[in-house]
């Protein structure tokens, strides 16, 4: 009976600001890869599949070394993480821009960095937030850390686009992996205690917390609907800069596209934290995948002008990441706060299986066909099919016996 006596915490505003710097850099470096598709293929005489199957296998990567970046926060500290992720990151930043081979472009831009987003995006934040700041100010949390990662896109786009016209495209990723580093001095600001990480009212070991996750069928809807996210999000985010080139409009109106994806998106993850505060998460994740759908029809039946795409961008953008905090809040509202790293490294990675396809689909129908129709397409149906997943999801707390593992 030690309610009384609360294990020592991080202070709320020093978590969100040193978390959310962190995810704006991960995140924000990462949103711009697209802009290096064209420039590396066309010096190094590659095809556009060998880019985007090592953006595929640092999806798939990423996603895989979740779950295990997330039991290592969860039981180690997630600042420790941090510092290995930020580290890996710069370091395949610098292999990324010296590989010659697709071999060796899919060991650094696709594995290597791939690990290094698993220990420096959300899935390890999450977990601070969670065990730092008061439920009832968790699902708005989450959101202002999203909101953080689209900021990083907005912010980084552009000046990732300037870095590579004025230096060249591997000057451009040596400056960012010195950006990257930057990851490592943050990652001291989210050091808890160790108190605060061993308790828990009822304590679950690993191996049951993943087999009463796996054995929910809510948790089983919520790793269905985030892989579409990660279909849609990253073969949009990858492919819509050579689309746009492809049919015709400058270079210029891909970037303003990517950066209003992100400045939306700072208002569309803010939102949905805070609607998620307020309203089922289930009708509101519902209503984000239905109007993702939407949005693609009209953009694909639309005119293709500068204005279309910009529209299609700002919408896009308000649905962009929103699907982050009340997915991962509705994760920690069933399961609780003890390994919620390490399950919202899967749900992550369901995600990441997800983005996998989505990239090399788009790069292997490309390649096979000369159009990207069949994926723009898929990703409607995938939109569709998610919306109606999300609406069965049970939110409330997980009934469980004095027997973690007979839930």
């Amino acid at each position: 009976m030690s309610t009384a006596a609360a294990p020592p915490k991080l202070s709320m505003n020093q978590v969100l600001l040193c978390g959310a710097l962190i995810v704006t850099l991960s995140m924000g470096i990462r949103h711009g890869f697209g802009l290096w598709l064209q420039p590396i293929t066309m010096e190094r005489g590659w095809t556009r599949e060998t880019f985007a199957f090592a953006l595929a296998i640092q999806n798939i990567a990423w996603g895989l070394a979740g779950p295990l970046a997330g039991m290592l926060a969860d039981r180690f500290g997630a600042f420790k993480v941090l510092i290995v992720g930020g580290l890996l990151y710069a370091l395949g930043l610098v292999l990324m821009a010296l590989s010659t081979s697709g071999l060796a472009f899919t060991g650094s831009a696709g594995l290597l960095i791939g690990m290094a987003q698993s220990g420096t995006t959300y899935a390890v934040i999450y977990g601070v937030i969670g065990r730092n700041v008061a439920p009832e100010k968790r699902s708005w949390a989450m959101g202002v850390a999203a909101a953080a990662g689209s900021f990083g896109q907005f912010l980084m786009v552009p000046v990732e686009n300037w870095l590579i016209s004025g230096t060249g495209w591997q000057n451009a990723l040596f400056i960012l992996s010195i950006a990257a580093l930057l990851i490592v001095p943050l990652a001291f600001g989210l050091r808890e205690p160790a108190q605060s990480r061993a308790h828990s009212a009822q304590h679950q070991s690993i191996a049951q917390a993943v087999r009463e996750a796996f054995g929910y069928r809510s948790f089983q809807l919520l790793m269905a609907g985030y892989f579409v996210c990660g279909f849609q999000v990253v073969f949009i985010g990858v492919h819509m800069p050579s689309y746009l080139k492809d049919n015709g409009l400058s270079p210029q109106v891909a970037t303003y596209a990517l950066a209003l994806i992100g400045l939306f998106n700072v208002f569309g993850t803010y939102a949905a934290g805070s609607l998620g505060q307020r309203m089922p998460k289930r009708y509101l994740l519902s209503g984000i995948y239905a109007l993702r759908s939407v949005a693609i029809v009209a953009f694909l039946l639309a005119p293709l002008t500068p204005t279309s795409v910009y529209i299609f961008s700002a919408v896009m953008g308000v649905l962009w990441l929103s699907t982050v905090p009340p997915t991962n809040s509705v994760v920690m509202q069933i399961f609780g706060i003890q390994h919620m790293s390490m399950l919202g490294g899967f749900v992550f990675l369901s995600h990441q299986v997800g983005s996998f396809l989505g990239v090399w689909l788009g790069g292997k129908l490309y390649d096979s066909s000369g159009s990207y129709d069949v994926v723009w397409w898929l990703a409607v149906a995938l939109g569709v099919a998610a919306a109606l997943i999300n609406l069965p999801v049970r939110e409330h707390a997980i009934a469980r016996s004095t027997t973690p593992a007979a839930a």
